[in-house]
């Protein structure tokens, strides 16, 4: 299986501050990718990496072959941005076929879209005076219509019931059945069951990568937000060396 994205050595300075310091890793085609981690980890400068918009200290980022941000990938990838890329007083049907437009997609295209996200009954309804999870969705439809290869979700199901979580979850894996590549953000450790392989960042750096599987496997546990945790402890003792506490020891 091909591999959709390759980071070697990325490293990105804000400041004097590590965002990102040393990063490597690969991402196949055609699967789940979650990348975890804490508020402030660097998820979302990693993905603004991926996708070109990240000004880097180092590094190479490639997506589908070339370099990220390359002109070309524009067709080819979507981003849904934690804020809503949407307009307002537009319908949700308007905005999906404006998005639609700039990849040449005809109205078909966009209603498909709408009804992938489950907004088929609200292709009039202005995105302004939608819910704020149907809202969302609006702006995850946008990303839909240009069909792209990748899509890049930073906090997708944040702020959603558990019934529209569950609904978006099952979205993702019928595109990723379909040949779609999506990496998927959250710091939500439960979602990570939802996922084909795992990404864990702390502290700017990529703590490891690995299936869910192997976290719980790893870690000796089933509950995955435990699992990080003994995956962070075990990261803080190889740190500091022999004989050292960690503030989570007491995560048994």
């Amino acid at each position: 299986m091909t591999d959709s994205v390759t980071v070697d050595r990325l490293v990105v300075h804000r400041g004097r501050t590590d965002v990102l310091r040393d990063v490597s890793f690969s991402i196949p085609a055609g699967r789940i990718t979650g990348l975890l981690g804490p508020s402030g980890s660097g998820k979302t400068t990693l993905i603004r990496a991926l996708v070109g918009v990240q000004r880097i200290t180092s590094g190479e980022v490639r997506v589908l072959g070339r370099p990220a941000g390359d002109p070309t990938l524009r067709k080819d990838v979507g981003y849904v941005t934690q804020a809503p890329s949407v307009y307002r007083d537009l319908s949700v049907l308007d905005n999906v076929r404006y998005f639609g437009a700039m990849h040449a997609r005809s109205r078909a295209d966009a209603l498909e879209a709408v009804a992938a996200v489950g907004l088929g009954d609200f292709l009039r309804r202005k995105a302004g005076d939608l819910s704020g999870g149907q809202f969302n969705r609006v702006s995850l439809a946008c990303a839909l219509v240009s069909k792209p290869q990748l899509l890049f979700l930073d906090e997708p199901t944040v702020g959603l019931d558990p019934v529209l979580r569950a609904d978006l979850w099952a979205q993702f894996a019928a595109m990723a059945a379909s040949g779609t590549t999506l990496v998927i953000s959250s710091h939500v450790m439960e979602e990570a069951g939802h996922c084909d392989a795992l990404l864990l960042l702390r502290d700017a750096r990529l703590l490891a990568r690995l299936t869910p599987a192997e976290l719980r496997s790893r870690s000796g546990t089933d509950d995955l937000e435990l699992a990080f945790l003994r995956l962070i402890q075990a990261d803080e003792r190889a740190q500091a060396g022999p004989g050292t506490t960690t503030a989570v020891d007491g995560a048994r």
